[in-house]
């Protein structure tokens, strides 16, 4: 006999540990055990959509009835015969609306088949009775589920449940009795179905009955913006600065998205809520809009897009990656009207939420066309924009950072030059592709040698009268990697600016680093050592305070204060200080004060030696 002879394979079947399960549920899938209202009234509500697709005439009713230890849901729904009973309910993930997938994600809320375990989290025990409203003289079966894993059927009489549809009831496990309180079981109804088109009740009190603004005619477009607002205000807890209606129905969408009133990081993805056929499926959402629309919250009923298994947030697939596609669409037609029809309201906008247009605009050049001219940038000129930049100059001038801005702006104002500051969030690339919308305007990175280019140099006979100063200067200064130049340049009154370009900053970064490594990282650093040009102080020959520096008879003097307009330069430009330039800073004006402040003369006409020797 072969071995292949002895060894016949034989089926098995995968054995579940519902203790197990259940603990998963609880702890991986679903956020919170609030989620089983949720659950039992998706259950319900399914259940009548089922029944009216057979008899439209049937009542659509789930009523709850919590007592703080129990709670039963009842609905008029479809109901279950004793083999669905085996087929669906203890088939861990097996949903009789599964049969046809595409239209269950069209009719109805469920879909995976394990909403029911989801009360396991609460519950210690699952009772259903069901009666099939598909066969008329079928009796209510009862099924009975435990924690443990296991479960009864049985037939009941027909006076026990005497019409179509399901009854649910919970017991609750111990130590989640908070969950069946009344007010509890209330609220969370409220809160998951209050969209629900069926008449849904906690008690006496209706959950459902009354429609999202969006679907009420309003006697005018002042009447409906107060709607929008007011039901914003109720279910974000803001009152909007403006309101987006999302009608969609080649998606099957049908919501409000609202500009928050108040400056919200780009990082900060949107908490927007979506409905699923009238069912809250999440708050959270925030793959709904593309990342650029950070100023919106959107409130949405849909009947196209598909939950993830824990009904918490949206399965991204084409379908949503379209609905985002055309979400986006609605929001920039937004802006766009705003540009053309309220002027002040966009300004409005802008003042709050310039950032995420500005990020906008760099992916979408309609948008880079239509918010050119509202778009606000600090310039050298001002708060102006692009569009006003590029009429008054047909050359624009950026800097990367607001440290290079900080540097050169007062420089450049002066010599006529339009510098932007790029230094912000997307301002940079934004300069960059204004060429594309603006043809004819020149774009040009500005650093420090392109500055001193524009300054203008001294006659020769006024160079070599300052040499001796120059030389004292650049002896004081070589120690921090700074050279000293002069030049004339506006406003006379700015005595001095210090200029590096980042390479000079990299430089200085790297030799400051070498400096504290051990002698491996020492040498790595110093392999890297770069010789581009120094950073730079440039005085103003224009200042008379530079002019009688660089007239000082005595060479420590004119050091010293060449040291003072050096940190002085560095503070103008809110330069961070090294702790060498911190030194130099503190000794440089401890010394001028004691130029300034020389000590007395004696009787004898001689300096007061204030030693503790003298003094002794």
């Amino acid at each position: 006999m072969t071995t292949q002879e002895t060894s016949a394979e034989s089926p098995h079947t995968f054995q579940v540990d519902l203790r197990g399960l259940v603990d998963l549920l609880s702890q991986h899938l679903y956020a919170s055990p609030r989620v089983y209202v949720r659950e039992l009234l998706q259950n319900g509500v399914d259940a009548i959509t089922a029944r009216r697709a057979l008899d439209p005439d049937a009542p659509g009713t789930v009523r709850i009835e919590a007592t703080g230890s129990a709670l039963r849901v009842t609905d008029s729904g479809v109901g279950l015969s004793e083999p669905e009973v085996h087929e669906l309910l203890a088939t861990i993930g097996r949903s009789s609306k599964r049969d046809n997938l595409r239209e269950a994600r069209k009719e109805f809320l469920g879909q995976f088949g394990i909403g029911l375990l989801a009360c396991f989290v609460v519950a210690e025990n699952i009772r259903v009775v069901s009666r099939s409203a598909r066969t008329p003289d079928a009796l209510p079966v009862e099924w009975v589920a435990r924690g443990d894993g296991s479960y009864t059927v049985r037939t009941l009489a027909a006076s026990e449940h005497p019409e179509p549809g399901t009854t649910v009831d919970l017991v609750a496990r111990h130590g989640s009795e908070q969950w069946f309180e009344a007010a509890t079981v209330a609220g969370l109804a409220a809160d998951f179905g209050a969209l629900l088109p069926y008449d849904v009740r906690v008690g006496d009190e209706p959950v459902t009955g009354r429609r999202p603004p969006w679907e009420y005619e309003h006697t005018g477009p002042t009447a409906r913006a107060a709607a929008l607002s007011a039901y914003c205000q109720d279910t974000f807890g803001f009152a909007p600065l403006d309101s987006i209606e999302l009608d969609l129905p080649l998606v099957g969408i049908r919501g409000v998205a609202y500009v928050l009133p108040g400056v919200v990081s780009p990082a900060q993805r949107g908490g927007h809520r979506v409905h699923l056929k009238g069912m809250l499926l999440t708050d959270r959402a925030e793959t709904l809009l593309p990342d650029w629309a950070f100023f919106v919250r959107c409130v949405l009923d849909t009947d196209s897009l598909r939950p993830t298994a824990s009904r918490e947030q949206l399965y991204e697939d084409e379908t949503l990656a379209a609905v985002r596609d055309a979400l986006g669409d609605r929001v920039r037609g937004w802006l766009a009207q705003l540009a053309t029809t309220s002027p002040e309201r966009l300004r409005r906008f802008l003042a709050v939420h310039h950032l995420g247009v500005k990020a906008l605009a760099l992916h979408d050049a309609d948008v880079l066309r239509t918010m050119l001219p509202w778009l606000p940038f600090e310039t050298s000129e001002g708060e102006l924009t692009l569009d006003d930049l590029a009429r008054r100059h047909r050359t624009v001038h950026f800097t990367r950072t607001v440290d290079e801005f900080r540097q050169v702006s007062a420089i450049a104002a002066a010599q006529g030059m339009a510098v932007v500051n790029g230094g912000y969030t997307y301002d940079a690339a934004l300069v960059e592709a204004l060429p594309h919308v603006r043809p004819g305007v020149t774009v040009e990175e500005l650093d420090a040698s392109v500055v001193t280019a524009h300054l203008d140099h001294l006659d020769p006979a006024a160079e070599l009268a300052l040499a001796p100063f120059l030389a004292t200067a650049r002896a004081r200064l070589d120690p921090l990697d700074c050279d000293v130049v002069v030049r004339a340049f506006h406003p006379a009154a700015l005595a001095a600016v210090h200029l590096d370009d980042r390479s000079a900053r990299h430089e200085r970064a790297r030799a400051d680093a070498e400096g504290q490594a051990d002698d491996l990282w020492a040498g790595i650093l110093g392999s890297l050592r770069d010789e581009a040009p120094r950073a730079r102080l440039v005085l103003n020959h224009l200042n008379p305070l530079v002019r009688r520096i660089a007239a000082l008879p005595d060479a420590d003097l004119a050091g010293v204060a060449t040291e003072a307009l050096y940190g002085q330069s560095l503070l103008q430009a809110r330069r961070p200080l090294r702790p060498v330039d911190q030194a130099l800073v503190n000794r440089a004006f401890g010394e001028l004060l004691e130029w300034a402040t020389p000590a007395p003369l004696t009787a004898r006409g001689d300096q007061a030696d204030d030693s503790p020797e003298t003094n002794r």
